[in-house]
């Protein structure tokens, strides 16, 4: 995979210097966006990280929508996410996130395509760009980007799972430490380093449940059950945004019986991805993932300074 390796780092190296040689020029919506988002496919916390950043916006009466390329749906276009709709229709992630913000989340491939629409809708409020690390075409005015411990020993893509290198945070305006990252490990000079904590709420758990779940890394979903005191009986791991189909609900249901489990427990993004099967895998326990950013209002207050700083030059 090296040579895939290196193939794929040219890529990433040429289109990253088109924008910053402004020969790719970025397009701006009327709003400020705040982008979040990641080096590695997957696993390092961005649904929870705009989860945590949205209750933060709300206390401050901060009015602000989602933008997301709704990953995993089967529909195309630009749409609002309905709270009552399904994974299909609008993708796990944005879904999670619409049902537990209670703002405006719009999905779209073309995430300048999505802004209009929310500006159309909503009027030009803050924008929080879902996974938008990657995604240059958009303008934004505060990046913040998420790192894990794996990150710092990764490669790209194919041979790794990193996106891009980690010379790239370079571009960041916020690096967010996750999972035990170490930030002697990673490119950090002058930059604001914002640190969480992460955790589980586990809250009437069966005593000896099976435990399933489709993410990116289920090895920490595992360790977090485990450090609150929950030992499974049984294990089920599924590729990340697994769609569940009536056979896999009746595999689990027989793991349930094989192992002598009372019950089962999982995410709540795979909560989502059940649809219509959540009532046949009961008694079920869905446990959420937490996070806390450390001294959370003075990043916030560093973050919309630099914000309303930007929009002021521009």
């Amino acid at each position: 995979m090296r040579p895939l390796a290196s193939i794929y780092g040219a890529g990433v190296r040429l289109r990253n210097g088109l924008y910053e040689r402004r020969l790719l020029k970025p397009t701006r919506l009327a709003g400020p966006v705040i982008s979040v988002g990641n080096l590695s496919v997957g696993g390092s916390g961005k649904t929870p990280f705009v989860l945590l950043l949205g209750e933060l916006l709300k206390q401050r009466a901060i009015r602000f929508d989602v933008l997301s390329r709704g990953y995993g749906r089967q529909t195309r276009g630009v749409l609002l996410v309905d709270p009552a709709g399904s994974a299909r229709d609008f993708g796990d992630e944005p879904l999670l996130i619409s049902r537990r913000l209670g703002v405006p989340v719009v999905v779209g491939e073309d995430r300048f395509a999505a802004g209009q629409f929310a500006e159309q809708r909503f009027g030009a409020q803050l924008h929080i760009l879902d996974d938008g690390f990657q995604h240059r075409a958009l303008a934004r005015d505060f990046d913040i980007v998420l790192v894990t411990a794996e990150d710092a020993r990764d490669r790209l893509l194919p041979a790794g799972r990193l996106r891009e290198p980690l010379k790239s945070l370079a571009r960041a305006d916020a690096v967010v430490l996750t999972s035990g990252a170490s930030p002697e490990t990673f490119p950090l000079e002058g930059k604001r380093v914002w640190r969480v904590r992460r955790g589980i709420l586990a809250q009437n758990v069966p005593s000896r449940p099976v435990v399933f779940c489709g993410i990116a890394r289920p090895k920490n979903f595992l360790l977090q059950l485990r450090t609150a005191g929950i030992e499974p009986v049984a294990e089920a791991l599924f590729r990340d945004h697994h769609s569940y189909t009536e056979s896999d609900i009746r595999d689990l249901q027989q793991l349930l019986r094989r192992s002598e489990a009372d019950g089962f427990v999982t995410t709540e993004k795979d909560a989502i991805n059940l649809g219509g099967f959540f009532s046949a895998l009961q008694p079920l326990a869905v446990v959420p993932v937490r996070m806390e950013l450390v001294e959370a209002a003075n990043a916030v207050d560093t973050m919309l300074r630099s914000i309303e700083e930007r929009r002021r030059k521009s």
